[in-house]
């Protein structure tokens, strides 16, 4: 059963139960917050509880010379048809226009014994791939690290804004496991 069978079962089935299936919404005009419409939270208690959800850890890699990479959070699937990642970037961060200049990346999902390599890749303007083991991944010839749980090879499919933070949406073209057990895992500000 396709996408719009699979919808069209769902509203027969919300019919039967007498429950209407709810319209959707018009799609919000896209544009910048105004200085004037920003929420009055304390960046720091938005930080704080935002902390307590615990995430993974992935380096988000691409090729060049030398090449780009960054210590990144905020990771997650987002579609299996077609098969869609997506992860967040500051828009001030400096490696941001290195990747979506060579238009591909590779998610690199760290094990728990990499924390070391996280913070490395964490600093800005150093030689972050100094020391570091990697081969190119079989599609985008971005960086693939040594000793992470798996990784994702990614083509750009599209960039959305969101507030200070980029969206960026890749499409998968090859994945696999690696060597690691344990996820790295980050909660309330530190390794766990």
């Amino acid at each position: 059963m396709g996408q719009a069978g699979t919808a069209e079962a769902a509203v027969r089935y919300l019919r039967s139960t007498g429950t209407r299936p709810v319209e959707a919404l018009p799609r919000p005009e896209l544009r910048c917050v105004r200085e004037d419409e920003r929420a009055p939270l304390d960046p720091a208690e938005f930080r704080r509880v935002l902390g307590s959800f615990a995430t993974g850890v992935t380096v988000i890699t691409a090729p060049g010379t030398p090449p780009a990479g960054f210590a990144c959070q905020s990771f997650s699937s987002l579609s299996l048809d077609p098969p869609l990642v997506a992860f967040m970037v500051g828009r001030t961060s400096g490696t941001w226009p290195r990747i979506a200049q060579a238009g591909v990346f590779c998610v690199n999902v760290l094990s728990a014994e990499q924390g070391e390599l996280c913070r490395a890749f964490a600093v800005s303007g150093a030689d972050k791939f100094a020391g570091v083991s990697h081969a190119p991944a079989p599609v985008s010839g971005s960086p693939r690290l040594a000793g992470t749980l798996a990784w994702i090879d990614c083509t750009i499919h599209a960039v959305h804004t969101g507030g200070d933070h980029l969206i960026v949406v890749g499409r998968v073209d090859a994945l696999g496991t690696g060597e690691g057990e344990r996820p790295l895992l980050f909660h309330r500000g530190r390794f766990v």
